[in-house]
Protein backbone atom coordinates (compact mmCIF):
# COMPACT_ATOMS: atom_id res chain seq x y z
CA UNK A 1 0.00 0.00 0.00
CA UNK A 2 1.34 3.95 -1.00
CA UNK A 3 0.59 6.70 0.96
CA UNK A 4 -2.69 7.44 2.43
CA UNK A 5 -3.20 10.97 4.07
CA UNK A 6 -6.37 12.35 5.41
CA UNK A 7 -7.56 15.05 7.64
CA UNK A 8 -10.82 16.80 9.39
CA UNK A 9 -13.59 17.57 7.67
CA UNK A 10 -15.33 20.81 9.04
CA UNK A 11 -18.16 19.14 10.92
CA UNK A 12 -21.83 19.01 9.62
CA UNK A 13 -21.05 20.37 6.42
CA UNK A 14 -24.92 19.80 4.43
CA UNK A 15 -26.74 21.21 7.56
CA UNK A 16 -29.54 23.34 6.34
CA UNK A 17 -28.45 25.85 8.79
CA UNK A 18 -27.17 29.57 7.85
CA UNK A 19 -23.91 28.69 8.77
CA UNK A 20 -23.31 26.00 6.74
CA UNK A 21 -24.41 27.39 3.57
CA UNK A 22 -21.17 28.29 2.62
CA UNK A 23 -19.90 24.62 2.32
CA UNK A 24 -22.72 23.92 -0.40
CA UNK A 25 -21.31 24.41 -4.29
CA UNK A 26 -24.34 24.30 -6.13
CA UNK A 27 -27.55 22.25 -6.75
CA UNK A 28 -28.14 20.00 -9.45
CA UNK A 29 -32.06 18.83 -10.18
CA UNK A 30 -32.23 15.03 -10.19
CA UNK A 31 -36.03 14.73 -11.67
CA UNK A 32 -37.77 15.66 -8.73
CA UNK A 33 -34.68 15.41 -6.14
CA UNK A 34 -32.10 17.94 -5.44
CA UNK A 35 -28.87 16.91 -5.63
CA UNK A 36 -26.49 18.94 -3.16
CA UNK A 37 -22.42 18.93 -4.29
CA UNK A 38 -19.99 20.04 -1.99
CA UNK A 39 -16.40 19.99 -2.47
CA UNK A 40 -13.36 19.41 -0.49
CA UNK A 41 -9.82 20.44 -1.59
CA UNK A 42 -6.19 20.82 -0.57
CA UNK A 43 -2.89 21.15 -2.20
CA UNK A 44 -0.87 18.38 -0.83
CA UNK A 45 2.68 17.93 -1.64
CA UNK A 46 3.62 14.33 -0.66
CA UNK A 47 6.89 12.66 0.72
CA UNK A 48 8.86 15.72 3.06
CA UNK A 49 7.16 18.35 1.73
CA UNK A 50 4.69 20.41 3.20
CA UNK A 51 0.95 19.96 4.06
CA UNK A 52 -1.37 23.06 2.60
CA UNK A 53 -4.79 22.61 4.10
CA UNK A 54 -7.76 23.49 2.27
CA UNK A 55 -11.85 23.84 3.05
CA UNK A 56 -12.47 20.25 4.18
CA UNK A 57 -10.02 16.82 4.10
CA UNK A 58 -7.08 16.62 1.89
CA UNK A 59 -6.22 13.06 0.04
CA UNK A 60 -2.30 12.62 -1.10
CA UNK A 61 -2.22 9.16 -3.41
CA UNK A 62 1.39 7.50 -3.81
CA UNK A 63 0.53 8.01 -7.79
CA UNK A 64 -1.05 11.54 -8.00
CA UNK A 65 0.06 14.03 -5.37
CA UNK A 66 -3.31 16.56 -5.74
CA UNK A 67 -6.50 15.15 -5.99
CA UNK A 68 -10.09 16.40 -4.91
CA UNK A 69 -13.07 15.00 -3.61
CA UNK A 70 -16.40 16.49 -4.33
CA UNK A 71 -19.32 14.74 -2.49
CA UNK A 72 -23.40 14.61 -4.02
CA UNK A 73 -26.01 14.42 -1.72
CA UNK A 74 -29.55 14.41 -1.99
CA UNK A 75 -32.95 14.82 -0.01
CA UNK A 76 -34.00 11.14 1.73
CA UNK A 77 -37.48 11.33 3.10
CA UNK A 78 -37.87 9.58 6.55
CA UNK A 79 -41.01 10.92 7.91
CA UNK A 80 -42.13 9.83 11.73
CA UNK A 81 -45.96 10.07 12.96
CA UNK A 82 -44.55 13.43 15.47
CA UNK A 83 -42.78 14.89 11.85
CA UNK A 84 -44.07 13.90 8.31
CA UNK A 85 -41.40 16.25 7.14
CA UNK A 86 -38.52 14.72 8.74
CA UNK A 87 -35.68 13.78 6.70
CA UNK A 88 -31.59 14.12 5.80
CA UNK A 89 -29.26 14.58 3.11
CA UNK A 90 -28.22 10.68 2.04
CA UNK A 91 -24.98 10.53 0.14
CA UNK A 92 -25.34 9.63 -3.22
CA UNK A 93 -22.08 9.76 -4.74
CA UNK A 94 -18.46 10.69 -3.93
CA UNK A 95 -15.99 11.58 -6.64
CA UNK A 96 -12.79 11.79 -7.10
CA UNK A 97 -11.13 14.63 -8.82
CA UNK A 98 -7.94 15.55 -10.82
CA UNK A 99 -6.58 12.06 -11.11
CA UNK A 100 -3.76 11.31 -13.43
CA UNK A 101 -4.91 7.72 -15.01
CA UNK A 102 -1.34 7.82 -16.54
CA UNK A 103 0.80 7.99 -13.71
CA UNK A 104 -1.97 5.49 -11.27
CA UNK A 105 -2.18 3.32 -14.37
CA UNK A 106 -3.19 -0.14 -13.19
CA UNK A 107 -3.27 0.19 -9.31
CA UNK A 108 -6.09 -0.06 -7.07
CA UNK A 109 -7.95 2.90 -5.88
CA UNK A 110 -9.90 2.51 -2.54
CA UNK A 111 -12.31 5.13 -0.76
CA UNK A 112 -13.36 5.18 2.69
CA UNK A 113 -15.66 7.64 4.58
CA UNK A 114 -14.83 8.28 8.60
CA UNK A 115 -17.51 9.52 11.09
CA UNK A 116 -16.85 12.01 13.72
CA UNK A 117 -15.76 9.16 16.24
CA UNK A 118 -13.02 8.43 13.13
CA UNK A 119 -15.15 4.98 12.56
CA UNK A 120 -15.05 3.68 9.08
CA UNK A 121 -18.65 4.29 7.90
CA UNK A 122 -20.63 1.00 6.61
CA UNK A 123 -20.80 1.68 2.34
CA UNK A 124 -22.62 -2.01 1.21
CA UNK A 125 -24.82 -4.09 2.22
CA UNK A 126 -22.73 -5.91 4.96
CA UNK A 127 -21.63 -4.28 8.37
CA UNK A 128 -17.97 -5.26 7.36
CA UNK A 129 -18.24 -2.86 3.95
CA UNK A 130 -15.68 -0.72 4.55
CA UNK A 131 -13.64 0.38 1.34
CA UNK A 132 -14.98 0.95 -1.76
CA UNK A 133 -12.25 -0.21 -4.32
CA UNK A 134 -11.80 0.10 -7.87
CA UNK A 135 -9.11 -1.39 -10.34
CA UNK A 136 -7.57 1.62 -12.83
CA UNK A 137 -7.02 0.08 -16.54
CA UNK A 138 -3.46 -0.13 -17.50
CA UNK A 139 -3.65 2.26 -19.86
CA UNK A 140 -5.35 5.10 -19.48
CA UNK A 141 -8.58 5.22 -21.48
CA UNK A 142 -9.69 7.25 -24.59
CA UNK A 143 -13.42 7.48 -23.70
CA UNK A 144 -15.37 7.06 -20.17
CA UNK A 145 -15.36 4.07 -18.47
CA UNK A 146 -19.00 2.98 -16.48
CA UNK A 147 -18.60 -0.77 -16.14
CA UNK A 148 -18.30 -1.98 -12.48
CA UNK A 149 -16.87 -5.48 -13.63
CA UNK A 150 -14.28 -3.75 -16.07
CA UNK A 151 -13.52 -1.29 -13.34
CA UNK A 152 -13.36 -3.92 -10.97
CA UNK A 153 -15.62 -2.21 -8.35
CA UNK A 154 -16.14 -3.76 -4.82
CA UNK A 155 -16.47 -4.46 -1.29
CA UNK A 156 -13.42 -4.09 1.27
CA UNK A 157 -13.15 -4.49 4.79
CA UNK A 158 -11.50 -2.23 6.90
CA UNK A 159 -8.17 -4.01 6.38
CA UNK A 160 -8.24 -4.54 2.77
CA UNK A 161 -9.97 -8.19 2.94
CA UNK A 162 -12.58 -8.86 -0.18
CA UNK A 163 -15.99 -9.19 0.43
CA UNK A 164 -18.72 -11.81 -1.31
CA UNK A 165 -21.85 -9.75 -1.11
CA UNK A 166 -24.53 -8.44 -2.96
CA UNK A 167 -23.04 -5.39 -5.28
CA UNK A 168 -25.40 -2.00 -4.83
CA UNK A 169 -22.49 0.09 -5.50
CA UNK A 170 -21.90 1.81 -9.39
CA UNK A 171 -19.07 3.20 -10.74
CA UNK A 172 -17.86 5.51 -13.28
CA UNK A 173 -14.44 6.68 -14.86
CA UNK A 174 -15.26 9.82 -16.87
CA UNK A 175 -12.25 11.03 -19.01
CA UNK A 176 -14.31 13.76 -21.44
CA UNK A 177 -16.61 16.00 -20.04
CA UNK A 178 -15.53 18.81 -17.67
CA UNK A 179 -15.14 17.88 -13.86
CA UNK A 180 -17.82 17.68 -11.29
CA UNK A 181 -15.42 19.55 -8.84
CA UNK A 182 -14.37 22.75 -10.88
CA UNK A 183 -16.01 22.42 -14.21
CA UNK A 184 -12.62 22.18 -15.92
CA UNK A 185 -11.97 19.77 -19.09
CA UNK A 186 -11.55 16.05 -18.39
CA UNK A 187 -8.39 13.86 -19.68
CA UNK A 188 -6.67 11.13 -18.53
CA UNK A 189 -4.25 13.40 -16.75
CA UNK A 190 -7.37 15.33 -15.17
CA UNK A 191 -9.84 12.67 -14.31
CA UNK A 192 -13.22 11.93 -12.06
CA UNK A 193 -13.88 8.40 -10.34
CA UNK A 194 -16.99 9.08 -9.32
CA UNK A 195 -18.51 6.26 -7.35
CA UNK A 196 -22.47 6.07 -6.34
CA UNK A 197 -23.11 4.38 -3.45
CA UNK A 198 -26.61 2.93 -3.79
CA UNK A 199 -28.59 4.84 -6.53
CA UNK A 200 -31.46 3.01 -5.63
CA UNK A 201 -31.56 4.54 -1.81
CA UNK A 202 -33.00 1.33 -0.54
CA UNK A 203 -30.37 -0.04 1.56
CA UNK A 204 -27.34 2.26 2.06
CA UNK A 205 -28.10 5.86 2.78
CA UNK A 206 -25.73 7.35 4.70
CA UNK A 207 -26.64 11.11 6.15
CA UNK A 208 -24.06 13.30 5.23
CA UNK A 209 -24.20 15.11 8.59
CA UNK A 210 -21.79 12.19 9.83
CA UNK A 211 -19.02 12.41 7.44
CA UNK A 212 -16.22 14.12 8.84
CA UNK A 213 -13.39 12.76 6.97
CA UNK A 214 -12.44 11.08 3.69
CA UNK A 215 -9.53 9.23 2.36
CA UNK A 216 -8.49 8.35 -0.82
CA UNK A 217 -5.71 5.30 -1.13
CA UNK A 218 -3.79 3.57 -4.02
CA UNK A 219 -3.11 0.20 -3.58
CA UNK A 220 0.19 -0.94 -6.11
CA UNK A 221 -0.83 -4.66 -6.51
CA UNK A 222 -2.83 -4.92 -9.91
CA UNK A 223 -3.28 -8.62 -9.96
CA UNK A 224 -4.53 -8.87 -6.33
Amino acid sequence: MRSILDSSMSSGFNRSSRGKSKFILGALALGAVPLIVSTFAASVTVGTGSLEFGQGSQQATACDSTVFVAMGEEWHASPTTADPSNGFFRVRAVTISNLDLTSCAGKKLRLRLIDGTSKEITTGPSAESKVLQISLPAQAPTSNVSDPVVLGLSYLTGIGAPISTTLLATVSLSVSGTAIYDGTTLSATNADATFYIDPTAATVNIDGQTVRRTTVETVNNPKA
